[in-house]
């Protein structure tokens, strides 16, 4: 039986993508054959449909990073027809047909059984970019992290880490602060749950070694000139969790923070995060930290739709999450 799929290939220095019919035996190895229900866009993807970055390593590739569906067959003991699963991270949409498929094929080790309580939309609402921000709030109240210290910074707010960042910090009690750069969007972030919102280029981001100590922690979804300066203006013990480089790959600062303020910049890798810990965090999302708030903010496409999304992500132009129906 064929089915619809979303595949990127190049040609010469080109990268094209197209809808294309596949069967299951096209599709890469894995012991777990299931039926997509839905996927994401996410900004990895938009880059790796338009050809705007480096993210496929090999073609062609299904995209999609991530994607949540029912077990349709099974070789492994450890799911069967029937599961609800979530695969994301590890080679998938990158490295091995990914999420852009009505069928998806995955080694048993890549997924996860989807938590009572959370539906296979629900997984898909938070995706690749929900799970990592619960990643970086995990790491940093490991770190020391507690609403007692002090404002917590949220970057690239209206993002799809950033909104769950900020839903789930509030949730735990934290006074957050969002920044952004789209104004129209104020209200909205104050309504899941920032305190206060911060227009970026509308305030002075200091240049020297050490400013003000002003945030006790920070989600950091840009790199670049805003965490450069973040690690500035961080309290004594504060914590930074560095998830993204949209505004740019380089850090210009000094060991200042680091040595006289004991300011932790701390890596979060979702890619390579522990089996063990990736079902912790879902359970939470599933449960406790669960935002309630997020799907009203979230988009809804078909998979013929899909073509037409990528473009706005590359700019810099959507809020909250676009979750694709297969």
């Amino acid at each position: 039986m064929s089915f619809k799929a979303y595949v990127t290939s190049q040609e010469g220095k080109s990268v094209k993508t197209e809808l294309v019919d596949m069967t299951v035996d096209q599709l890469d190895p894995g012991e777990v054959v299931i039926r997509v229900e839905y996927s994401t866009v996410n900004y990895k993807d938009a880059l790796s449909a338009t050809g705007a970055g480096r993210i496929i390593r090999r073609f062609p590739c299904i995209g999609g990073i991530d994607l949540a569906g029912v077990v349709e067959s099974s070789s492994s003991p450890d799911f069967r027809p029937g599961d609800k699963v979530i695969a994301h991270s590890y080679d998938v949409g990158v490295a091995h047909h990914g999420g852009y498929a009505e069928r998806a094929r995955m080694p048993a080790a890549w997924l996860v059984p989807i938590p009572n309580g959370m539906s296979t939309y629900d997984a898909m609402t938070h995706g690749t970019a929900g799970f990592t921000a619960a990643q970086a709030i995990h790491r940093m109240q490991h770190d020391g992290l507690r609403p007692a210290m002090g404002p917590v910074l949220v970057n690239g707010a209206t993002g799809g880490v950033g909104m769950v960042a900020i839903e789930i910090l509030a949730k735990l009690g934290y006074h957050v602060v969002a920044v952004t750069g789209k104004e129209k969007d104020v209200e909205l972030l104050k309504s899941i749950g920032a305190k206060e919102v911060l227009i970026r280029g509308q305030f002075e981001m200091t240049e020297k070694p050490l400013g003000p100590e002003t945030y006790a922690g920070a989600v950091d979804n840009l790199g670049g000139e805003q965490l450069s300066w973040l690690t500035r203006v961080m309290k004594v013990g504060g914590t930074i969790a560095s998830v993204g480089l949209a505004q740019g790959w380089e850090v210009k600062t000094t060991v200042m923070p680091f040595i006289l303020r004991g300011v932790s910049l701390l890596g979060i890798d979702s890619v390579n995060c522990s089996m063990q810990l990736r079902r912790e965090l879902w359970g939470k999302l599933a449960n406790e930290w669960k935002c309630e708030k997020l799907a009203s903010h979230c988009k809804t496409v078909s998979f013929t739709e899909l073509p037409g999304v990528f473009e706005a992500y590359v700019k810099g132009a959507v809020t909250g999450r676009t979750v694709v129906k297969l």
